[in-house]
């Protein structure tokens, strides 16, 4: 395994999370203060929209509109391109949980979101820290939204579903599992929906945001950890494995590949959780696989 450090590029955010880079750019949602950003490669960021439910996952439309989800109220919102105007696209209050989470949105623009299931500081008020790796941590879902705003529960039984990504192909969903400590894989099908759930990795980590680079490989923000792990994609006869880690100056939330050359890893740390209010960060690192390319 290889193993570098990371160096700053950007710091004064509360809790930067949800990294994308996109239209040449690097997108972030500070969770805390509910703003996302966008920030040129060379690290100069703007505010776009506040989110006063707390901003969390992002993506697109064909049309160009933002999607963001609003963790508190439970609702994805869409950001107009040119305007900036803003509404809600779907509401997913009905279904059970308690907080959304991170999303992928696929270039078909159906979009897969997570809950946390549970209040974690309520878990750990109850039962101590240690019950956020134990059974106790309740199933959460993650519902598909598709273009039109309609709901649909996608899957279920997931413990705390985090960062998703979707393989270049369109056919494969990976979800970051940060209580389950482990990235599980689903069949998309041409409609969106989920089948053959099955694990890709075990990890020794908390798997918070991930992203794909072009050969397949997964990289891992490790909330409960100072690090960024890169995993190989299984293949017949071979499992998946952690090939490379980046280390990163406080716990890595977030991760997207991205920059002119493709070859920038971008991470988003904080030393804490979003309620300690302390300074978030995005660092990066170069690496020798480029960002995947959506077919």
């Amino acid at each position: 395994m290889t193993s570098q450090s990371s160096t700053l590029l950007c710091e004064g955010f509360a809790f930067p999370e949800g990294l994308r880079w996109h239209d040449e750019q690097l997108w972030i949602s500070d969770q805390t203060t509910g703003t996302v950003w966008t920030m040129t490669e060379d690290g100069a960021a703007e505010p776009l929209v506040n989110v006063p439910g707390g901003a969390s996952g992002l993506g697109w439309l064909a049309d160009a509109d933002l999607l963001v989800v609003s963790m508190a109220d439970r609702r994805l919102l869409r950001v107009h391109a040119g305007t900036g105007e803003v509404a809600v696209h779907a509401d997913l209050g009905n279904l059970p949980g308690y907080r959304l989470n991170d999303m992928v949105v696929a270039t078909d623009g159906q979009a897969y979101v997570g809950d946390f299931g549970f209040d974690p500081r309520a878990l750990v008020a109850r039962f101590g820290s240690s019950a956020l790796d134990g059974d106790q941590v309740p199933a959460a879902f993650l519902a598909r939204v598709d273009p039109d705003g309609s709901v649909h529960l996608a899957a279920d039984g997931l413990r705390f579903p985090n960062g998703c990504a979707i393989t270049a192909d369109g056919r494969t969903l990976i979800v970051a599992e940060t209580f389950g400590r482990q990235l599980t894989a689903f069949d998309r099908s041409e409609t969106g929906a989920l089948s053959a759930r099955r694990p890709w990795v075990t990890l020794d980590a908390r798997p918070d945001g991930i992203c794909l680079d072009a050969e397949g490989a997964i990289w891992v923000a490790n909330a409960g950890a100072a690090e960024c792990l890169r995993v190989s994609a299984p293949r017949a006869g071979r499992s998946a494995a952690v090939i490379d880690r980046v280390v990163t100056g406080a716990p890595a939330y977030s991760c997207a590949l991205g920059g002119s050359d493709g070859h920038t890893l971008f991470l988003a740390t904080a030393q804490n959780s979003p309620d300690a209010r302390t300074p978030g960060r995005i660092e990066i690192a170069r690496v020798d696989v480029p960002a995947a390319i959506s077919t």
